[in-house]
This record gives C-alpha cells, structure tokens and sequence, in this order.
C-alpha cells in the first residue's frame, strides 16, 4: 500500500513530497503444456505436432512422443496462461482437423 504524502514542516506553501517506492512485481504464473496417450493417434501425427505447434527439432519432438507414449502424459512447453491456452486450442484443433482424438490440456506449473 502507497505511503501517504509527507507535508514539509516549516513550509507556508503547503509544499507536497512524494516518496517514491519501488514496487516489486511478481512473474506471471506458468502453465505447462500437456499432451495425453491415446491408442488411435500415428505417433507421426504427435512429433509433427510437437514440431509445429512448440518448435522442437525432430530428436526433441521424438523424444517427448515418446514419454507421452510410454508415461501416458508428456510436457510440450512451459508457457504464461493465454499462450498456455492457445497451444491447447492449436492442437486440439489440429487433431480435429485430421479426425485423431489426441487430447491437450495446461496445468498451472508447481513453483
């Protein structure tokens, strides 16, 4: 909370002096990028997914297929909550577009 005006003492015209505070500003929260497994989506489908929509090289891509694949789930991206949202929504409408039931969703990242 803003500290109120001090008025000099002393001074007849009524002088006002502000202190100024620095405010501290705390980093947006994060939100990470989920994909989840399913079995009717080509493994193909999810790297050039993974390529497009999080630009990760095709090693990157492979990798994260893969523990998408084999754990269930998979981190993409780590993002603010309206990027964060927008990938979900570039997915699912991409999975959509070429009929695969692949699900994306964003959690709030643990600090």
């Amino acid at each position: 909370m803003p500290k109120k005006p001090k008025v000099l003492e002393g001074d007849s015209d009524g002088t006002v002096v502000l202190e100024r505070r620095t405010q501290k500003t705390r980093p947006p929260p994060m939100y990470q990028v989920l994909m989840l497994n399913d079995d009717y989506t080509p493994m193909e489908f999810v790297v050039i997914v993974i390529q497009e929509f999080f630009g990760k090289d095709l090693e990157t891509a492979t990798q994260i297929m893969l523990k998408i694949h084999l754990d269930g789930r998979g981190v993409c991206g780590v993002f603010s909550r309206d990027v964060a949202a927008t990938k979900v929504d570039q997915v699912m409408d991409a999975a959509n577009k070429a009929g695969h039931p692949l699900q994306c969703v964003s959690e709030p990242l643990e600090p």
